[in-house]
C-alpha cells in the first residue's frame, strides 16, 4: 500500500495550480449529495402527512411538497454544473500540466535511451496512459470522496429513522467492499498485459506508415497486415479476458446488491407492519436504501480503475525516471574556431562490441578533414560523440575544442556551434522555408535562406515547385526527393553560420555532377570553418587538408590524399576500385550514345 501511496504521490505533484479547481469541484459535488438527500425526507413527510389526514385538504401540501422537491433538484443541478465545470479546468489543467513535463522530459533523454524504447510505445504512455491517470487523479478519485460523503451523509439518516433496519442494510457493504478488493487485486496484471499489447500495437501501426513507401515498393502488404492482425488478435484476446472476469465481477455484484435489496424490503415491511417504522419512514428508507447500492459498488469500480492507473503511472514514470542527459548549463563557453583533438578515443552502443577503438588525430582550426570507412566502420559514431549526442565515458579517452574537453563545455552551447548533416536529414512537416530557417536567428531571414538553397544547389529545384519556399514538406520531407531533402538539410546548417560543420555522408542521394557543384559552392562558404567531410565517395574527400581511414573501428591510415595513394593502402584500393567503375561506366555510355 506504501508503494502505491509513493507511486501516486510521484504523479500528484502535477496537480499544482490545479487543485483548488478539484477542491471547488468536490465542495460542489457534495453540495449536490446533501440536496439529493432531501427529496426521500420530502416523499417520507408527504406519504405521512396523505396517511394520516387522508385526502381532504392535501392539495396545498402537495404543492408545497412539489415545489420543495423542485427547488432541491434545481439547487442540485446547479452544483453539479459548477462542480463539473471546475473539474474540467482542474482535470485538464492537470493533463497538460503532466504532457508539457513529459515532453520536456523526453527531449532531454539521451539517444541512447530513445535507441532502447519504440516510438510507438512512448507515445501510448504520452497519450493513453496520461488519459488512464487524469480520470483517475482528476474525476474517479474526486467522486469516490464525494461517494463516501454520500454514504456516511445517508447512513446517518437511515439510523436517524431506524437503527435495528439500518444495521440490518448495512451488513451486506462490507462483503460487497471486500469482494470488489479481492477481485481487483488479481486482475492488475490483466491490466498491465493488455496496456502493453497496446503499446506493441501503437508501435506497430507507427513503424507500418513511417515504411509504407518500403512496404509498397515491396510488395508486404500482405505479410505487414498478417503482422499488425497478429498483435491486433492478441490486443483483442487479452481485452477479451480482462471482460470476460469484470463480467463475472458485476454479475456477482448485481446477485449481491439484490440479496441485499430483497432482505431490506422483507424486513422494512415487517417493521411497518410491526409499527416500528411510518410508511413514510420505509419508503424514504427504502430509497435512501437504493441510493446507496451504486456508490458501494461504485468504490469496487474506482478500485478497478486505481489498479488500471497504478500499471498506467508505472509505465508513465519509468519515462519520468529515466535520467536526463546531463546539460551542463554552468559550463564552460571557449571559443570554438579552435583545433578539434581526439584522443585515444573507444566507444560501444549499450556495452556491445567497440565501435571505436583508440582513435587519435587532430583537425585543425579552419581546415578540411575527410573520413573514409565502410559500413560500420564508426565514422557516424565519431560526429555524434563531438557533437555530444552520446556521451563518451571519462574512462575511454577524451574530446577536445582548444585544449578544452567537450564535457567541460555548456552542452547547449557546444549544439549551436556545431552545424550538422546527416545521411537520412529530418525534415519537419512544414514549409521548405521553415525547415531551411530552422537554425537561424539573425537578420534578414529571407536572404539568409536564399543563398543558403543557392550554396547546396537547391534553389532551382525549389522555385519549380508551384508555391516555391511555401510549400509544405510533408511528414519527414515526403513532398521532396532524397537528393531533395539533403540539399534542403544542408542550406538549414548553412544558414546557422557555426564555426564548425559535419557532412556525414549528406551528398550520397545526388549525382556526380550535383556534388561536384554543392562541393565548389561549400568550399566556398565554409572558408574559415572547420569541416569534417564524412563520406563512401572518394570525389567528396580528395580536395580534403587531411583524410581519415577507418576500419572496424580504427584509423589505419591519415595523410592528404596524394600522400594516401603513394600509401598502397586500404584508401589507394578504394580509389582504384571507383576510378575504374567510373570510366568503365562512362566507356560503357560513350559506346550507347555511339550505337544511337
Amino acid at each position: 500500500m506504501d508503494k502505491q501511496l509513493k507511486k501516486f504521490r510521484g504523479i500528484a505533484r502535477f496537480l499544482k495550480g490545479n487543485l483548488h479547481f478539484l477542491i471547488l469541484a468536490l465542495f460542489a459535488g457534495m453540495l449536490n449529495t446533501a440536496f439529493n438527500s432531501l427529496t426521500p425526507q420530502i416523499i417520507r413527510y408527504t406519504v405521512d402527512h396523505i396517511v394520516d389526514l387522508g385526502a381532504a385538504g392535501n392539495t396545498r401540501f402537495l404543492l408545497y411538497a412539489a415545489l420543495a422537491v423542485l427547488a432541491s433538484a434545481a439547487a442540485a443541478g446547479f452544483f453539479t454544473y459548477l462542480s463539473n465545470i471546475w473539474n474540467a479546468k482542474g482535470s485538464e489543467g492537470f493533463m497538460k500540466t503532466m504532457r508539457d513535463s513529459l515532453f520536456r522530459h523526453i527531449q532531454r533523454l539521451p539517444c541512447s535511451w530513445h535507441m532502447k524504447n519504440k516510438t510507438g510505445d512512448i507515445i501510448q504512455r504520452c497519450t493513453n496512459d496520461v488519459e488512464t491517470i487524469r480520470s483517475f487523479l482528476c474525476t474517479q478519485l474526486t467522486e469516490v470522496i464525494r461517494i463516501v460523503f454520500l454514504i456516511l451523509l445517508y447512513i446517518s439518516i437511515m439510523f436517524s429513522m431506524n437503527a435495528r433496519l439500518s444495521l440490518i442494510a448495512l451488513a451486506f457493504i462490507p462483503f460487497i467492499i471486500g469482494y470488489s478488493a479481492f477481485f481487483y487485486s488479481k486482475i492488475s496484471r490483466r491490466f498491465l498485459a493488455a496496456d502493453e499489447a497496446e503499446g506493441e500495437l501503437t508501435a506497430k501501426v507507427q513503424e507500418n506508415l513511417t515504411g509504407v513507401r518500403v512496404v509498397r515498393a515491396f510488395g508486404r502488404e500482405s505479410y505487414e497486415t498478417e503482422r499488425f492482425d497478429e498483435k491486433n488478435d492478441t490486443f483483442a484476446s487479452l481485452w477479451i479476458k480482462v471482460g470476460r472476469l469484470m463480467s463475472v465481477y458485476w454479475g456477482a455484484g448485481d446477485l449481491l446488491t439484490g440479496i441485499q435489496i430483497m432482505t431490506v424490503l422483507i424486513a422494512g415491511t415487517v417493521f411497518t407492519v410491526r409499527g416500528d417504522i411510518s410508511l413514510g419512514e420505509f419508503t424514504a428508507f427504502v430509497s435512501y436504501n437504493a441510493s446507496l447500492a451504486w456508490p458501494v459498488r461504485s468504490l469496487g469500480r474506482v478500485l478497478s480503475n486505481m489498479s488500471k492507473a497504478g500499471v498506467s503511472i508505472d509505465r508513465v514514470n519509468y519515462i519520468l525516471d529515466s535520467e536526463e542527459e546531463p546539460e551542463n548549463d554552468g559550463g564552460l563557453k571557449p571559443p570554438m574556431d579552435r583545433d578539434i583533438e581526439f584522443k585515444h578515443v573507444s566507444f560501444s552502443y549499450n556495452g556491445g562490441h567497440r565501435v571505436l577503438d583508440d582513435v587519435s588525430f587532430t583537425a585543425a582550426a579552419g581546415t578540411t578533414v575527410g573520413i573514409l570507412g565502410g559500413t560500420g566502420s564508426g565514422k557516424s559514431t565519431l560526429a555524434a560523440l563531438l557533437d555530444m549526442l552520446y556521451t563518451l565515458p571519462r574512462d575511454c579517452g577524451s574530446i577536445e575544442i582548444g585544449g578544452v574537453e567537450i564535457r567541460d563545455i555548456d552542452r547547449a552551447y557546444l549544439r549551436r556551434n556545431i552545424g550538422i548533416v546527416l545521411q537520412e536529414p529530418f525534415l519537419f512537416s512544414g514549409t521548405i522555408h521553415e525547415n531551411i530557417a530552422a537554425a537561424y536567428t539573425g537578420a534578414d531571414e529571407y536572404e539568409a535562406v536564399r543563398s543558403a538553397a543557392r550554396t547546396a544547389s537547391v534553389d532551382e529545384a525549389i522555385e519549380q515547385f508551384t508555391e516555391g519556399y511555401d510549400t509544405i514538406v510533408g511528414e519527414r520531407g515526403v513532398t521532396l526527393s532524397g537528393g531533395q531533402r539533403q540539399r534542403v538539410a544542408i542550406a538549414r546548417m548553412l544558414v546557422s553560420g557555426t564555426p564548425i560543420k559535419i557532412f556525414d555522408d549528406s551528398l550520397s542521394a545526388v549525382d556526380a555532377e550535383t556534388d561536384m557543384k554543392i562541393r565548389k559552392a561549400l568550399s566556398r562558404e565554409t572558408k574559415g570553418s572547420t569541416v569534417i567531410l564524412i563520406s563512401h565517395r572518394i570525389t567528396t574527400l580528395m580536395h580534403a587538408d587531411k583524410i581519415l581511414v577507418l576500419d572496424r573501428g580504427r584509423l589505419i591510415e591519415s595523410g592528404t590524399h596524394d600522400e594516401l595513394c603513394a600509401m598502397g593502402g586500404m584508401y589507394k584500393r578504394v580509389y582504384d576500385i571507383q576510378t575504374n567503375i567510373d570510366e568503365t561506366y562512362l566507356g560503357e555510355s560513350k559506346e550507347a550514345c555511339d550505337e544511337d
